[in-house]
């Protein structure tokens, strides 16, 4: 498949993550914070759990050869989840978007550079530093109120 799908995939993937606080913050509003995160998590489990059953194509008994640090993914996404129902009612969905990309550019620039989880080494360019410069000076400008 070309990049261009790829590419499209996570544009929706993004809108997904830009409601996903939102919605999440409105339901803390009925239920409670950490209630509302375990309420997403669980939602999410379920529809997890319906697409291995019917196009899973691994196999989950291989979990007894992963080390622990590869099973932080779950306890990372809680944190997340929490922190954005959290934040969005205290900054905003776009101002908590701005943080969140800004953050997660840095970071996976930094994965890249150093090829962690042995994936693949993508160097720091002074491209790539101009372009982390200019987001972060955008999401300065609009979370400063």
């Amino acid at each position: 498949m070309s990049n261009i799908f790829w590419v499209f995939l996570m544009l929706c993937g993004g809108l997904a993550v830009a409601f996903q606080p939102s919605i999440n913050a409105k339901l803390a509003q009925k239920v409670g914070v950490y209630e509302s995160s375990l309420i997403s998590f669980a939602v999410g489990t379920l529809a997890m759990l319906i697409v291995v059953l019917f196009s899973g194509r691994g196999n989950l008994r291989g979990i007894s050869a992963a080390s622990w640090w590869e099973l932080t993914g779950g306890f990372l996404g809680a944190f997340f989840v929490t922190m954005t129902i959290i934040s969005v009612p205290r900054m905003g969905t776009t101002s908590v978007m701005a943080a969140i990309i800004a953050g997660q550019l840095a970071t996976g620039a930094m994965l890249d550079h150093f090829g962690l989880f042995g994936l693949r080494h993508l160097p720091m360019t002074p491209l790539r530093i101009a372009g982390m410069v200019l987001l972060a000076a955008g999401a300065a400008l609009i979370i400063k109120r």
